[in-house]
């Protein structure tokens, strides 16, 4: 787990999250967050960026990188039944220094 996602990780605990797996492999594809919280199931692709220069980490999310998730996360869902009856959620957390910007994947 990188430091971006550690950052990420410790928002999402303070939230009242429980880590269910980091970076699990579904298919053929990498989720960095696998995170629950009550009947929610959630999702995170965390990108991280040193620096204001760079600009915001979440423009570094496209269309694809979007699929790739949701289709990695219907992978592990269906790999891990004892979650199925949960509410799935996708986001995007953006790391720059301490702050995290979270915003949900369509």
């Amino acid at each position: 787990m990188n430091r971006g996602e550690r950052r990420a990780l410790r928002h999402y605990r303070l939230r009242g999250y429980r880590l269910l797996e980091a970076n699990a492999r579904a298919g053929r594809y990498e989720l960095d967050l696998v995170l629950r919280r009550g009947r929610r199931l959630l999702v995170v692709e965390v990108k991280e960026k040193s620096g204001a220069a760079f600009g915001n980490p979440l423009e570094m999310i496209d269309r694809e990188k979007v699929r790739r998730v949701r289709t990695g996360a219907q992978s592990w869902l269906a790999a891990h039944p004892e979650h199925a009856g949960l509410e799935l959620s996708l986001e995007a957390a953006g790391v720059s220094g301490s702050r995290v910007e979270r915003v949900p994947l369509m």
